[in-house]
């Protein structure tokens, strides 16, 4: 009896001990079920962030590629316009606003491009930009009648047009940054 009893007391006491420790056990499950719960929901919520930035940082570059290209493209038509029209004696004050109109706007183009743009479509832009300011240079010395060496009309007419081949290339080098297309067009051997 006395060992029935025991086991009766035992079995009370673990009914009743089991009784104080689950809703404690239950509230640390449901704790820990919590937490996981929130550190999913944080690394859910870090990811979506993520994302989300590097959609912004690609739209941003996007826009910047599209501003500098579409300004490379103005301001080398406009001066290749401009050197027209100092081949043919006829400069007037409304050629040159619009040729200092497109130069700056590229200039703020670059600017920008300077703060957003890759290090390979800088590359390309330095080397555009590099270009135009020295054929501007160029047209306004034969404007003024001392020409520099290289410095005739067809030869700068001439570097406008390889301009047009390399602003194709430029277009590549963006289009690839920007995951448009797998790689730029191969270059000349005998291109700078």
């Amino acid at each position: 009896m006395v060992g029935t009893a025991l086991i009766a007391l035992a079995a009370a006491g673990v009914g009743v001990i089991g009784t104080l420790l689950a809703p404690v056990l239950s509230q640390r499950l449901t704790a820990r079920a919590q937490a996981e719960q929130f550190e999913r929901q944080q690394r859910t919520d870090h990811a979506q962030r993520l994302h989300q930035q590097r959609l912004t940082e690609e739209d941003r570059r996007r826009e910047c590629y599209v501003a500098a290209n579409a300004a490379y493209r103005r301001y080398r038509i406009e001066l290749m316009n401009y050197l027209w029209l100092v081949h043919k004696g006829e400069v007037a004050p409304e050629g040159r606003q619009a040729m200092e109109a497109a130069r700056h706007a590229h200039h703020a183009a670059f600017a920008e491009a300077q703060m957003i743009a890759s290090t390979t479509v800088m590359d390309e832009l330095d080397v555009m930009t590099t270009a135009l300011s020295e054929l501007y240079g160029m047209t306004m010395r034969l404007e003024e009648g001392r020409p520099v060496p290289g410095g005739s009309f067809q030869e700068i007419h001439d570097e406008l047009q390889e301009l047009w081949n390399r602003g194709q290339e430029l277009r590549a080098v963006m289009r690839t940054d920007l995951g448009v297309d797998e790689g730029p067009i191969a270059r000349p051997a005998t291109h700078p």
